[in-house]
């Protein structure tokens, strides 16, 4: 299933509207992934994505809406490729990469959720040269060489998933935000004081709360399965 390339336009989620261009069935199957993993309305509130991400540890290992992967296929921080329409293509926006676990220290005892894994910011999208991108699955776009010469900027190093064991399948799940008012400014964002409940000190506690508290909305998600091998 093809993908057409979505814009940067930024507004709120309710007011988020699909493009000419945009293939609605395709953006409702993203959505559709998220509600069937729980992960909307569990992690973030229902949005219409406005990009595509791709995410990748290796040539063999990739995200693509829910797979399984093994947590040693995980352990390096994997990269990012953020997708969009070069009709409003904006290399001056900036874009946040989150990844959160709401399944610790499991998904039916859920008492140190969420667990922060990483936010990245400083992220731009990659070059506007292609007119579609695959959704299901993400293409492989792995490039560890292009990745790391990013001036991207950590504000939770990236802490690779490693679910206990007997505590079955986590959810990792991968966000992307961008500034609600669409600023291109640099962005003053806030660091989570503690991993566990992004800092909320509650139990459900998590982005959502962090991506308010910072004016941020969702505009693009992705997210894999991953399980200690002793269940």
């Amino acid at each position: 299933m093809l993908l057409p390339l979505v814009g940067t336009t930024i507004g709120l989620p309710i007011e988020q509207q699909p493009l000419k261009d945009i293939v609605l069935d395709d953006l409702l199957t993203v959505v559709a992934e998220l509600k069937k993993a729980e992960i909307i309305p569990t992690v973030i509130e229902a949005f219409l994505p406005t990009l595509t991400v791709s995410i990748s540890w290796s040539k063999k290992h990739s995200a693509a809406l829910g797979n399984t992967i093994k947590p040693s296929h995980l352990q390096n921080q994997p990269s990012i490729t953020l997708h969009g329409d070069g009709n409003t293509y904006n290399e001056h926006l900036k874009y946040i990469v989150t990844l959160t676990d709401p399944d610790a220290p499991s998904r039916v005892d859920p008492k140190w959720s969420q667990m922060c894994h990483w936010i990245a910011s400083n992220i731009s999208l990659s070059s506007p040269s292609l007119d579609f991108v695959q959704i299901l699955p993400i293409p492989n776009t792995h490039n560890e060489e292009k990745w790391e010469s990013l001036s991207i900027d950590e504000i939770i190093p990236y802490k690779p998933p490693g679910p206990p064991p007997k505590t079955g399948k986590h959810r990792y799940v991968f966000l992307v935000f961008a500034p609600r008012n669409g600023t291109t400014e640099p962005l003053d964002l806030s660091k989570p004081g503690e991993r566990r409940h992004w800092g909320t000190g509650k139990e459900g506690g998590g982005v959502r709360e962090w991506a308010g508290d910072n004016g941020l909305v969702a505009v693009g998600a992705n997210f894999v399965y991953a399980q200690n091998k002793k269940q």
